[in-house]
């Protein structure tokens, strides 16, 4: 490695803190519940046995784990307790290699079989198959194989959202969204401790734990923390361009560091979104899917989120034909309409006024009559009879 490499890749790194290292270790030690679905009991697990059982069986089966990284809002969380993000998936990155098909479904049995050593004490395993572990317990695999991209994701059911994700990458390419949720904290150091020492560990004897941002510069990203800063380089290049994410972070008080810069990421992310999610059933799912995963215990948040993006939408959406556009925007607007229906709040928000025109389309959007019926829709004065749009008073 040249002097170059060494350097980059010590701007990258930073070792943890006492403190950290203590934060870190509590949520490797919280017990998670995984919920199973119709009679199938619930499992209490603690992430540092999840991590252990896994990576034991997959190496017993031949599969070599080259480390083991906590990422995600986990990972920001341990470095800054007061992010205002806190965290809810619990993302466990196994590095290793992934050569084949074979090795994709060695991975998948693997998982699938630890969960048989979760179940409670009484369960009969015998009849007991894979298929309906899977069933009963994964919320969501995902498989991806191409020239730059290579892993799997197993997500384990929660039903308050904070699912414990095991991700199995050999090469990924882009692993972040933005910096502040670009961090990865090394496990092995403090697995290791556990398994070898028989001193607890204390401030002045505790393993060594690095951290990493993906983003490059480690103290420059944790500075976009703890200041609440939005900052991130080629979003063309995430899928779905960090729309979601971006308009997520504005609404839990982050912001980008420039206006100047906010304006050139809405238009790059917009562009990206659409994309990915051309269809307006693809953008429907989607957004039905990020608000049901990343609003569990905040589901006040979600109108705002809806708001700010239709606001982003409206303002920096330069790819779409004019119908498009505005099809685009009056999903958006029928969904924070529902959402307000949902927390029967429309009649106490006196101070939000929706402007709409329903489009021809709701109806395919399942925009109930409910809606309609109970939410005042004024006439709106813009002289375009199909544009949807919402304004606080």
């Amino acid at each position: 490695m040249s002097t170059a490499d060494v350097s980059e890749q010590n701007r990258r790194c930073c070792v943890l803190s006492w403190e950290q290292v203590q934060r870190l270790d509590s949520i490797l030690g919280e017990c998670v519940p995984i919920h199973g679905r119709g009679n199938f009991p619930t499992l209490s697990v603690q992430p540092r046995h999840i991590v252990q059982v896994v990576r034991a069986r997959l190496e017993e089966r031949g599969v070599k784990v080259r480390d083991v990284k906590l990422n995600g809002s986990a990972a920001s969380y341990v470095l800054h307790q007061d992010t205002g993000l806190g965290y809810k998936d619990l993302d466990l990155i196994f590095g290793l290699s992934l050569t084949d098909d074979k090795t994709f479904r060695l991975v998948k049995d693997v998982v699938l079989d630890c969960l048989l050593e979760f179940l409670p004490a009484g369960v009969s395993r015998d009849r007991i198959t894979a298929l309906t572990l899977k069933e009963a317990y994964v919320q969501k695999l995902v498989k991806v194989c191409n020239d730059t991209d290579r892993w799997s994701l197993i997500s384990l059911s929660n039903n308050t959202g904070k699912n414990v994700e095991l991700k199995f990458v050999d090469s990924l390419r882009r692993q972040f969204e933005f910096s502040v949720d670009s961090f990865q904290i090394g496990l092995d150091s403090l697995l290791l401790f556990d398994r070898c020492s028989e001193t607890p560990m204390s401030e002045s004897f505790h393993p060594t734990v690095l951290g990493e941002s993906m983003y490059g510069d480690f103290e420059e990203a944790l500075g976009h923390l703890h200041a609440k800063i939005i900052a991130t380089h080629s979003p063309e290049e995430i899928r779905g361009g960090g729309l979601l994410k971006y308009c997520h972070l504005l609404v839990r008080g982050f912001r980008p560091a420039s206006e100047a810069q906010m304006k050139t990421l809405q238009r790059y992310m917009c562009s990206r979104f659409f994309i990915d999610f051309s269809d307006i059933n693809e953008q429907q799912r989607k957004l039905e899917a990020y608000l049901q995963n990343h609003f569990n215990g905040m589901e006040h948040k979600r109108y705002d989120c809806l708001v700010t993006l239709h606001r982003v939408v409206d303002e920096s959406t330069v790819c779409l034909m004019g119908h498009e556009r505005r099809q685009t925007l009056a999903l958006i607007s029928s969904l924070a309409l529902r959402v307000l229906a949902e927390q029967n709040a429309i009649p106490a928000l006196s101070n939000v006024t929706c402007y709409y025109q329903p489009a021809p389309y709701v109806r395919d959007v399942n925009f109930s009559n409910y809606y309609v019926a109970h939410v005042h829709s004024p006439i709106s004065t813009c002289n375009n009879s199909y544009q949807t749009w919402m304004a606080c008073s």
